[in-house]
């Protein structure tokens, strides 16, 4: 048996039985007690491997996978519970494509296939949104910039948003921020992207992960493992939300 099937035996064996005793006492016939006459004994010796009738675990094997599945589970609870966008009635289409790219920016990793996602997202490890946003401020100014929506995400709460509260607007601390008004122009890098400004073809973002290049250019395709899609929204004068995937191993 290789390790991937070990662990896969332990697997089933954790999540069949409660307790370590548990598992022992499934291993013990009652011809065992019959000629041992003592439980304690009989379970030293299916631990030990003499007696059994089935797969020998070592104990410190099965409360080590127990515990991990446990934080699993406990993390993927926590997980579900810091979804903003969870039970919210979303009509905007905006709002919508902002739900079903959280988790996965918020976590770091593709984990659903959606259906707007091609089959490349599913092998793929990381994804790092990008969201272009042009609308009026309240003052009335046209502003825009690109959001880096994973790092927002972690320093904002976004419940605001996906309720209906307040806009998602661009800001004058986010990848890059322009008001069409007073001219006032603004980059700035961020956890997950550098900002390159000074190229002559225009405005371009360097995932810093794998280092590959996010064109923002319209009349250019995107750069490699990226995305780029127009989202017709009631909410805002124009968005386009640019999905970049990162293919290097964790």
């Amino acid at each position: 048996m290789d390790q991937e099937e070990g662990l896969t035996a332990v697997d089933n064996i954790v999540t069949q039985f409660t307790t370590y005793e548990d598992f022992l006492d499934s291993q013990i016939t009652t011809v065992d007690l019959y000629y041992l006459e003592d439980e304690g004994l009989a379970r030293q010796l299916v631990e030990l491997g003499y007696r059994g009738t089935g797969e020998v675990v070592k104990r410190e094997d099965f409360e080590a996978r127990k515990a991990a599945i446990e934080i699993a589970r406990l993390a993927e609870r926590t997980q579900k519970k810091t979804l903003t966008s969870a039970g919210k009635n979303l009509q905007d289409n905006f709002l919508k494509a902002l739900a079903v790219r959280e988790e996965d920016n918020r976590n770091g990793k593709v984990s659903l296939n959606q259906p707007e996602f091609d089959a490349a997202y599913i092998l793929s490890r990381q994804l790092a949104s990008v969201i272009f946003i042009r609308d009026r401020n309240s003052h009335g100014q046209e502003v825009s910039g690109y959001i880096d929506y994973a790092h927002r995400l972690k320093i904002e709460d976004f419940e605001v948003y996906f309720s209906g509260k307040k806009r998602l607007l661009p800001k004058p601390t986010d990848l890059s921020f322009y008001n069409w008004d007073s001219h006032i122009a603004v980059w700035n890098s961020s956890p997950n992207y550098q900002v390159i400004a000074d190229n002559p073809e225009g405005l371009l973002f360097k995932y810093k992960r794998d280092r590959k290049i996010l064109n923002v250019d319209p009349k250019t395709p995107p750069g490699d493992n990226s995305t780029r899609m127009s989202i017709q929204t009631d909410l805002y004068m124009q968005v386009v939300i640019f999905d970049h995937i990162s293919r290097r191993k964790v």
